[in-house]
């Protein structure tokens, strides 16, 4: 994790400092057991290394993945309360999602853990309750208002080491006006 880290790192210093300069420092050990405590789980332990690296980035520093901001701690506990407090209320009653193989048709799942969050109610999610032929800690999407749900890897470490590769390949730029990194074939 930590190589993949660097290497991204380097990259922003370059291309985005402002995306460089809003990354948070290391989460605690406190730090992510609260978390984990708070959500009644545990870690994937890739993920859990990548919070040591940086716990998230500032709220106002732009989308770091795919336009949107890559959270901490703090900001995982309060999207999974939004999310949880939706599902407590009743508002996904009877609703379903059209998920790929490997991922439950939940349109909420209490076991989905979000790491990203565009702004808008969409989050990238580790899923600690994959259906049948999915993964453990595989990451997904999560849209609040399509029922598309959709895997993206099949671990934390996976994805953000294929993110940190595509970005290096001019895959993806900064966008003044998306205020982040942004797909090249998006602009």
């Amino acid at each position: 994790m930590y190589e993949h880290w660097t290497v991204f790192e380097t990259w922003l210093e370059a291309h985005w400092p402002e995306g460089r300069n809003g990354l948070n420092p290391p989460a605690t050990e406190q730090e992510i057991g609260a978390l984990e405590h708070a959500l009644g789980i545990s870690l994937p332990e890739d993920y859990k290394a990548c919070l040591r690296i940086h716990n998230g980035q500032d709220t106002y520093s732009g989308g770091l993945f795919e336009n949107a901001e890559f959270l901490s701690t703090h900001a995982v506990r309060e999207q999974w309360e939004i999310w949880q407090s939706l599902l407590s209320d009743g508002q996904f009653e009877g609703i379903q999602s059209s998920p790929e193989d490997g991922i439950k048709a939940d349109w909420w799942n209490t076991k989905w853990i979000p790491f990203t969050h565009n702004g808008g109610g969409d989050h990238y999610c580790l899923d600690l309750d994959p259906a049948p032929g999915g993964q453990h800690g595989q990451i997904i999407t999560m849209w609040h208002d399509m029922d598309e749900r959709e895997k993206l890897s099949s671990s934390f470490a996976h994805w953000f080491q294929s993110y940190v590769s595509d970005v290096i390949a001019g895959k993806y730029v900064y966008s003044d006006e998306y205020g982040g990194l942004t797909p090249i074939d998006e602009l």
